[in-house]
């Protein structure tokens, strides 16, 4: 009888934890040229922290542009900066929540990295060689977090249900946080405006 109630309370757990709310909606941005490069994102899950993940991500520095622009990430990731032009370039930024780094001048093919260690940081990414060059990493404390399509939609997905602060950031305009409540399954609907 004790090992079939474990039985059960374990397969409960487990049901419980598949439970996961999508959320989804659309930013309305205005005074810039459409409305992507916004990030979404959960403040906090109360009593819980994340570790970060093993694999790494990634920066490309490809036609003189940082790719993506904006990179979202929980806090204590590995960004590796990859050099995919033909030119040399350099990764610094003069962030001081970013211990104002500076990795150097490299050659196409080659990477170097940087861990993220400050929730709550968004530094610039900037070039010493192409100074018209700027990216943004956006340092989060969960993993629930999502970049704005062009058209202004996004979605954030697998939430497990509960009541959080969801809020946003774009590297010029600004908008309101919410208090929304995920359900169990299914989307909840959340859309932003931001403006100067």
């Amino acid at each position: 009888m004790k090992l079939l109630m474990t039985i059960t309370i374990t397969a409960l757990i487990s049901i419980n934890m598949a439970y996961a709310g999508d959320i989804v909606g659309t930013v309305k941005a205005t005074g810039t040229k459409d409305s992507g490069n916004a990030i979404i994102f959960l403040e906090k899950v109360e009593g819980k922290t994340f570790a970060p993940p093993t694999d790494h991500a990634v920066m490309n520095q490809k036609n003189l542009t940082f790719i993506p622009h904006v990179l979202p990430i929980l806090a204590g990731t590995t960004v590796d900066f990859q050099n995919n032009d033909d030119v040399l370039h350099n990764v610094f930024t003069p962030d001081k929540c970013a211990d104002n780094f500076n990795l150097g001048t490299w050659p196409k093919g080659q990477i170097r990295s940087f861990t993220f260690k400050n929730a709550g940081c968004r530094p610039v990414m900037l070039c010493k060689v192409h100074p018209e060059m700027q990216g943004f990493v956006v340092v989060l404390e969960t993993p629930y977090f999502a970049v704005s399509n062009k058209d202004g939609s996004y979605a954030i997905k697998n939430v497990p249900p509960g009541t959080y602060t969801i809020s946003i950031w774009h590297e010029k305009l600004k908008g309101a946080s919410a208090k929304i409540t995920v359900p169990g399954t299914g989307n909840l609907t959340q859309d932003f405006e931001i403006k100067k």
